[in-house]
């Protein structure tokens, strides 16, 4: 394979007239990348908000583990921005745990590999702002499926305005948003195409931390259009991780777990800028609280979808199910709306019965933890799967199914306390929470 001695943060841009963000980087100065965001045209912009450099120079260094992981270079090189320590340590920590996934995959070694280059002496942070104030305009960053449509309800329950956030525009989000009835906001973003070709050529491949550079570019979103929150998705099981390797824990949910979302908001508030708050209303609630909220919602069933195959580079064809039926995203869903709904409309959501189709006994034997480990996607528990599946066990269209035998069988016999196992489950948990959450889920009569 070839090798590259550094990857370098080269520049980034904002072009006010053509209304695209730039970010640039290389491998020794001899392969180049551009990723570009491009603005909707209507959308007003706050060129002059002074904490803006400081949002998309974190836009710049989140951005950079898509081309990083390539070749993993030995050398860090920043060009467009100063790092002190802390800053530094905070990056290191975001790319080896955000990569966690990549190295195990890729069996590579990650000790000592991530080093950010201390190059200034200064610690600046920004001065702290009380979040307990009432949210005046969210943004929301909405991914079609029912954790970003649960937020969404719990803050119109609570009458926080809001608006939807997209990356890439897509026809099921439109869809969605005309039943929520919200405006969206969709931001296109191009992938340098240069690591395609590298890709194809043997380079290293694999999965990064995408919510973490989402979550840089709701910040910049917010400074440009004036929002002064950003509300994710990410419950309480996404700290859960799925299997050891060389001394780390490797959570495919890393950069949605509260590690992670305790060192963005820290890193947000101290460095960029105090006038966003970085907030999660999901976070005390676990995804089987989640799907029974969900189901309160009937106008999204149709509509909704948390199947990955939907957002793939090029869109699926016309047609094309909302649910593939094969993945860990639709059994796990399945097994949660089952839990809660009546087995037709189930069946009517995903186009099929799930639990008679043999072929998924493996991956639900991983989701339940009697095998192997949690597939590497955005699932829950084994706790969570087991409650979901103790829950839609005896329901008509359910009960005798392969899937439910094999539960009966292989999960059912050792759960000794499965009501105060669905009970927990289904109680927030409000210690890692901000007083403002509370207050929302208060307004929202979750609590």
């Amino acid at each position: 394979m070839q090798t590259y001695d550094r990857f370098i943060f080269e520049s980034f841009d904002l072009d006010p007239k053509a209304r695209t963000i730039n970010l640039q980087y290389s491998l020794d100065d001899k392969v180049h990348f551009t990723e570009s965001f491009t603005l909707p045209p209507d959308l007003s912009l706050n060129l002059d908000h002074p904490d803006l450099e400081a949002a998309l120079f974190a836009l710049h260094l989140s951005g950079g583990a898509s081309y990083y992981k390539t070749y993993c270079p030995k050398i860090i090189e920043v060009k467009s921005g100063q790092l002190n320590k802390a800053q530094a340590d905070f990056w290191n920590k975001l790319y080896t745990d955000g990569l966690g996934q990549f190295f195990y995959e890729n069996n590579l070694d990650f000790h000592g590999l991530i080093n950010f280059p201390v190059t200034s002496k200064k610690a600046s942070p920004k001065p702290k702002k009380d979040y307990k104030h009432h949210f005046k305009h969210a943004l929301v960053p909405f991914g079609g499926g029912k954790d970003s449509i649960v937020t969404s309800e719990i803050l119109r329950a609570a009458s926080v305005p809001q608006t939807l956030f997209r990356l890439r525009g897509h026809k099921i989000i439109t869809e969605l948003a005309g039943i929520a009835n919200l405006p969206v906001i969709e931001v296109g973003r191009t992938l340098a195409p240069e690591i395609f070709d590298l890709n194809k050529a043997g380079a290293y491949n694999g999965h990064v931390p995408i919510t973490a550079h989402i979550s840089f570019f709701t910040i910049v979103m917010s400074l440009l259009a004036g929002f002064d929150s950003v509300f994710f998705s990410n419950e309480r099981s996404s700290s859960y991780g799925n299997v050891e390797y060389l001394g780390m824990s490797v959570n495919h949910q890393w950069s949605k777990s509260l590690e992670a979302e305790t060192m963005l908001r820290t890193y947000i508030e101290d460095y960029i800028t105090p006038d966003v708050a970085y907030s999660n209303a999901l976070r005390p609630l676990s995804e089987l609280h989640i799907a029974k909220l969900f189901s309160t919602h009937p106008q999204y069933f149709g509509a909704a979808t948390s199947c990955n195959r939907n957002w793939i580079l090029t869109e699926r064809p016309e047609g094309a199910p909302r649910w593939c039926g094969t993945c860990p995203k639709c059994a796990f869903s399945f097994s949660l709306f089952a839990a809660f709904l009546p087995s037709e409309t189930v069946t009517g959501i995903f186009g099929q019965n799930l639990f008679e189709n043999t072929e998924l006994l493996p991956l639900y034997r991983e989701l339940w933890g009697v095998e192997g480990f949690k597939p590497f996607e955005c699932v829950g528990t084994p706790e969570e799967a087991q409650a979901a599946c103790f829950l839609a066990a005896k329901k008509p269209g359910f009960t005798g199914t392969a899937i439910m035998q094999e539960f009966e069988k292989r999960v059912r016999p050792d759960l000794k306390n499965p009501k105060d196992l669905v009970e927990q489950l289904l109680a927030p948990e409000l210690q890692d929470s901000p007083p403002s959450i509370t207050d929302i889920l208060k307004k929202a009569r979750i609590l």
